[in-house]
């Protein structure tokens, strides 16, 4: 098979073990940064260009999309599907789990046990989302933001409004959850692929901190999931529309509850600490999706 990996960085660790992993098993790749294609949309032969060049057809696109590009990141794979191109995620759910408020709407919706989660966009309604989500110590998230970053841990009420406040006052999107205590800083990241959890590791936060990202210091560590955990993360991953996800779980006293469904979950990580082949299971899964997927008749949107 020919395969393209979205991405803006080849050198990174994801992108390489995929590219890797792909060449391994005797399949043509090739890395693209989204941002250097631009299209020709139109009704008789729609087509992706670099630099005055045409791309080659292709059988699969892998999608790593930075969160920083998701809109033009996904039209360029928006472009792909519209050329009947197979695309491991495709755009309307990386769209979706992007949203991180609009994440949680459906999988509520669904029943899947998630944080008691507050939204509001006026200050005047901030004493009533504190008293919403069970009080201080509350967890206060940015919408658009990623690895940890713009989450921040109120230990008390005060301390909640001043910072709900800022935000307010900066016109930042936020949302506010109540703190799951018992799980002492630490998640779980489960790896799903199609309908099974391939991978799972527990990520500890460092001393100090309640954030259990990776890139904020956290350890990795192999984990054993129990049956409700691997349900409740492949039913995440199923309410995003994701072949492939990242989903992060709290073990609380009330059972696993969802943080978030990442769509371009990284490798490293889980690869360390399961010293699975992670990247050969997703290019395995491709080559199955590939050979089994009718062809369609004309462009889709």
């Amino acid at each position: 098979m020919r395969i393209a990996v979205l991405s803006q960085g080849p050198e990174l660790y994801s992108t390489r073990r995929l590219v890797e992993a792909a060449t391994a098993r005797g399949h043509e790749v090739r890395v693209i940064n989204p941002l250097e294609c631009y299209m020709n949309i139109n009704m008789r032969a729609s087509s992706i260009h670099i630099a005055g060049e045409e791309l080659p057809p292709f059988d699969a696109v892998i999608p790593r999309i930075g969160a920083s590009i998701t809109f033009y990141g996904c039209s360029v794979l928006r472009q792909f599907e519209m050329m009947d191109v197979y695309t491991l995620n495709g755009s309307v759910a990386v769209t979706r789990s992007r949203d991180k408020l609009r994440s949680m709407q459906l999988m509520s919706r669904r029943g899947i046990g998630l944080p008691i989660t507050g939204f509001a966009n006026k200050p005047s309604d901030i004493p009533d989302l504190i008293d919403m989500v069970g009080g201080a110590p509350l967890v206060i998230k940015l919408l658009e933001g990623t690895q940890g970053i713009g989450v921040v841990l109120a230990e008390t009420r005060k301390a909640a409004e001043s910072v709900i406040e800022a935000f307010m006052g900066l016109k930042a999107n936020i949302m506010v959850q109540e703190y799951i205590r018992e799980a002492n800083g630490a998640d779980i990241r489960c790896f799903v692929l199609g309908n099974k959890v391939v991978a799972a590791m527990k990520r500890q936060a460092a001393p100090g901190e309640f954030r259990s990202n990776l890139h904020r210091g956290g350890t990795a560590s192999l984990v054993k999931l129990t049956p409700e955990e691997r349900s409740v993360a492949i039913r995440a991953a199923k309410t995003m529309g994701l072949s492939v996800a990242g989903v992060d779980l709290l073990r609380s006293n009330h059972g696993p509850l969802i943080m978030e469904v990442n769509s371009s979950p990284g490798l490293e990580g889980i690869e360390g600490a399961t010293g699975k082949d992670v990247a050969g299971s997703i290019i395995a899964y491709i080559e199955k999706s590939v050979l089994k997927r009718p062809k369609l008749s004309g462009p889709q949107g």
